[in-house]
């Protein structure tokens, strides 16, 4: 109520953000069932200085890293807090005032990272229009791992809704993504993160066809290059999968991949994580998008895919 009462005065609103802060920190004072049901109003407050007072970067980082607190006990509760489009409008509005400002984005784009993990939250953020600027974000700091990281998760959970308005907005961001990847190759964690967001962009449709064959190789390089991370190798077949789905040239990209056949690849992956129903599961759908192709399927039998098909049948009987 004291910071509502005063909106305009920026000393007013960087002492009521401390003093929150000071509560929250003290887990032994700050008792989260107790406090859950004002949390809402909380970051609607903190969220609204900070775009108030947008010039104050020190009050755009002591509000954000209280942001950041009391989302990540929220969720160590097993509470997915659901911001509302205001505070979805107010992150943007900060997002770009402070576009050029690499270490404070870092923490801004972790932010947006844990906020869309709520399908509410993406939603109210894909509204306010924030898709473009996470690719520029990208496009301008495409070294940076942990921007690439939290902004190729966002971008995920933003692409995997069942909306089209943003159809034409998502058509863009495939370029983006495939150069993270590519940037990222030997960063797992990266990586990972960028075959989830090119899987969601696959779904979507966001490809046109010079894509599949370069999609698809750069993907088969992801896999190669972080053979050991299991959910890595799942959602690489994933958007694998979902390339087949689209055009045969991406299943004969996979064929005759020029570093080796990507079937071998995929089968020696999955004989690494055969106990994996995920990886086994996402195979299985690849190989199912392959066998849709005549030419395809006899390739596949040559390569005795039916072996190891019949093998996770086995391992996985009751899947």
């Amino acid at each position: 109520e004291f910071m509502q009462a005063s909106w305009d005065v920026e000393e007013v609103q960087a002492k009521g953000i401390q003093h929150l802060a000071s509560f929250v920190k003290d887990k032994s004072e700050f008792l989260f069932p107790t406090a859950f049901p004002y949390l809402l109003t909380c970051t609607e407050v903190i969220t609204l200085a900070m775009k108030t007072h947008t010039d104050s970067l020190d009050l755009q980082v002591e509000g954000c890293s209280l942001l950041l607190e009391i989302l990540s006990q929220a969720l160590e509760q097993g509470v997915m807090m659901a911001l509302d489009e205001s505070v979805a409008s107010c992150l943007l509005h900060t997002v770009r005032k402070h576009s050029e400002n690499e270490e404070f984005l870092s923490m801004l784009c972790t932010l947006l990272m844990m906020v869309s993990a709520s399908e509410v939250a993406a939603e109210n953020l894909r509204r306010v229009g924030i898709i473009p600027d996470l690719l520029s974000i990208l496009r301008r700091f495409l070294h940076n791992d942990k921007l690439c990281f939290s902004c190729c998760a966002v971008l995920w959970s933003l692409a995997v809704s069942e909306d089209n308005a943003d159809q034409a907005v998502l058509a863009g961001a495939l370029p983006v993504t495939c150069a993270v990847l590519q940037k990222h190759l030997q960063d797992g964690v990266v990586a990972e993160c960028a075959c989830s967001a090119l899987w969601a962009l696959a779904l979507r449709g966001c490809l046109n066809d010079s894509d599949y064959e370069p999609t698809a190789a750069l993907l088969l390089d992801a896999l190669r290059m972080n053979p050991e991370r299991a959910v890595l190798v799942k959602n690489g077949c994933l958007a694998l999968a979902s390339l087949v789905r689209l055009s045969e040239t991406a299943a004969l990209a996979i064929l005759l991949d020029s570093k080796g056949s990507g079937i071998e690849l995929i089968k020696d992956e999955c004989y690494l994580h055969f106990n994996e129903p995920g990886v086994a599961e996402a195979l299985c759908l690849l190989m199912n998008e392959m066998v849709q192709y005549g030419e395809v399927m006899l390739d596949m039998r040559s390569q005795k895919m039916e072996k190891l098909l019949s093998e996770i049948k086995l391992q996985f009987p009751f899947s």
